[in-house]
């Protein structure tokens, strides 16, 4: 495999994961504070505001306008 994870070992960790059963112990936030802050994660990170996405339409504009200046100037 490209990764470096033969069959075997997938298969190893796979077993290790099912009699560890992380998800049993992942609880996420429990108190009214912690669910307020991690609902506002994506928000924080830039990854949903409307200026972010008007930010990529401009860079998309920008870089759709450098392509067509480039196959201009090439031919």
């Amino acid at each position: 495999m490209a990764n470096g994870w033969t069959e075997a070992r997938r298969a190893k960790q796979a077993e290790a994961i099912r009699r560890w059963k992380p998800w049993e112990r992942s609880t996420g936030p429990q108190t009214a504070a912690g669910k307020i802050r991690s609902a506002q994660n994506a928000l924080t990170h830039g990854a949903t505001t409307e200026q972010a996405k008007e930010d990529r339409r401009r860079v998309s504009a920008l870089l759709r306008d450098a392509h067509d200046f480039l196959r201009k100037v090439r031919t």
